[in-house]
């Protein structure tokens, strides 16, 4: 599912960035920003560009996510 970039709307981004946290932990924004330096390799600009903002979204989730209890 990684590779499948084309056309990703604002909520594929979320979706993504949710199933890498799930499936990656602390590492999502890694696998991410390891995703978008492959695309951008390959001369992939809007597909490394989509990526970032899979990052960013990552980064989102991860704030407002409680760590621990919730009282």
């Amino acid at each position: 599912w990684l590779a499948k970039v084309e056309a990703m709307n604002e909520r594929d981004i979320w979706a993504s960035a949710k199933r890498l946290i799930d499936l990656d932990g602390d590492d999502a924004s890694i696998v991410a920003a390891m995703r978008a330096d492959e695309l951008l390799d390959a001369g992939d600009l809007d597909g490394a560009a989509t990526w970032r903002r899979v990052i960013v979204a990552i980064k989102e989730l991860k704030n407002t996510a409680p760590s621990g209890a919730v009282n």
